[in-house]
């Protein structure tokens, strides 16, 4: 079975500031609010959450993906 990560870094590209932060199991995250500059943080082009743009570790379901499970749910 699948180890998967549950907390990935968000990288602010407006002002760099970092926070580690858990990410939901059960469904994508749209948005994030940094909490250095207040900027509100949305999916790049193509993928399906703030954490696959902006984190160090993508959402669960792409990490279930790539290791050959299910296609993701919320792509």
């Amino acid at each position: 079975m699948l180890a998967l990560k549950s907390v990935s870094t968000l990288a602010c590209p407006v002002c760099g500031r970092q926070a580690s932060e858990t990410m939901p199991t059960d469904s994508c995250q749209y948005f994030y609010e940094c909490t250095g500059c207040k900027t509100l943080l949305k999916p790049k082009a193509g993928h399906c959450c703030v954490f696959c743009s902006y984190g160090n570790v993508p959402c669960p379901s792409i990490q279930e993906a790539r290791a050959g499970g299910p296609h993701p749910s919320c792509s």
